[in-house]
């Protein structure tokens, strides 16, 4: 595993100022650094250097054609890199700072590398909603390419921990603030064609986007590959088998329930007891960690349901259970 680099020490960061200029100095050095953004942890390197973004793909051995989102602190950041409609403009206004990524046509000014953008003609940008992250990229003054800070196509991180479980030794710092509060990865509109067209659900559902344009969404068939992170067939997946859609847990299996389904016989967490769909998406990536790492063969899986921030969750588990 990680055969394309040596392990090495990780520096464990606290999110204040010391630790936010540390890691800015390694960022700047084309080093990795994971940090907290509100959707889940992020695995970043300086956007503008092709060096430093095939560390990211060498560390979470992920699919050089898969694109990266690019952080930056401001829309004022963002418009030096991409070139934005009107539909674009209303977004950002909606959703900046927050759980939206919007992929646009290449700005004059581009400087995200080609390797981030796995060769496309457009960039995927997104301003993030947490402090630290917001500090770290004042600090750096660049835009950070940053995945989520797990190996490729596992369960996402929502905590240091969870990043610690995949990359310790193979990133060179983590800053730790604790628990993500979204759960979710960002909601990724494109506006390069001559209509929005979302492709990936997330953070932001889908309604709450529509409301702002005044008008559906189309909706991403692939075909060619992946425009936008996350859209790989299997993504997400733990080392279990998830049983989607059970109405009771079989023998042997561990439950993810919502909404207490499946009662409180064998070894069950509940996404949400109360059904709530928004502490839902919070408990998504760390309860399917915990029973992922407790070695259970089958995970069955409530239903849960298809609207508003479900969509999403739903999502994320069908890729999960791909094989």
């Amino acid at each position: 595993m990680h055969s394309e680099r040596s392990k090495s020490a990780t520096l464990h960061l606290c999110p204040d100022a010391a630790g936010i200029g540390r890691a800015a100095e390694l960022l700047r050095a084309g080093r990795l650094v994971a940090f907290p953004t509100e959707t889940v942890y992020g695995l970043g390197a300086d956007a503008t250097c092709d060096a430093a973004v095939a560390r990211i793909y060498a560390a979470k051995r992920r699919p050089a054609f898969n694109p990266l989102i690019a952080h930056v602190a401001s829309r004022v950041g963002a418009e030096r890199q991409g070139v934005f409609t009107r539909e674009a403009a209303a977004l950002a206004e909606a959703f900046w700072p927050g759980p939206l990524t919007l992929v646009l046509a290449p700005a004059p000014g581009l400087t995200v590398c080609a390797l981030a953008r796995a060769g496309l003609d457009s960039v995927a940008l997104r301003v993030p909603a947490h402090r630290v992250a917001q500090d770290l990229l004042v600090a750096t003054g660049l835009p950070l390419a940053a995945p989520s800070a797990n190996l490729s196509g596992r369960v996402s991180p929502v905590t240091a921990a969870h990043v610690c479980e995949d990359l310790d030794g193979f990133v060179d710092a983590i800053i730790d603030a604790g628990s993500t509060q979204v759960g979710l990865e960002s909601t990724i509109v494109s506006c390069v064609g001559a209509a929005p067209e979302l492709l990936r659900l997330g953070g932001i559902s889908r309604a709450a986007i529509e409301a702002v344009l005044k008008r559906p969404l189309e909706v991403h068939r692939e075909k060619d590959g992946p425009r936008a992170p996350g859209m790989l067939a299997s993504h997400y997946a733990p080392h279990a088998r998830l049983r989607l859609e059970a109405t009771c847990m079989e023998e042997g299996e561990a439950g993810l329930d919502f909404g207490g389904k499946f009662g409180k016989t064998g070894r069950v967490l509940d996404l949400s007891p109360r059904g709530d769909l928004a502490e839902a998406a919070t408990n998504l990536f760390a309860y399917l960690r915990a029973l992922d790492a407790e070695g259970h063969a089958t995970i069955a899986v409530a239903s849960i349901p298809a609207t508003g921030l479900g969509e999403a969750i739903n999502d994320r588990l069908r890729r999960a259970a791909v094989r």
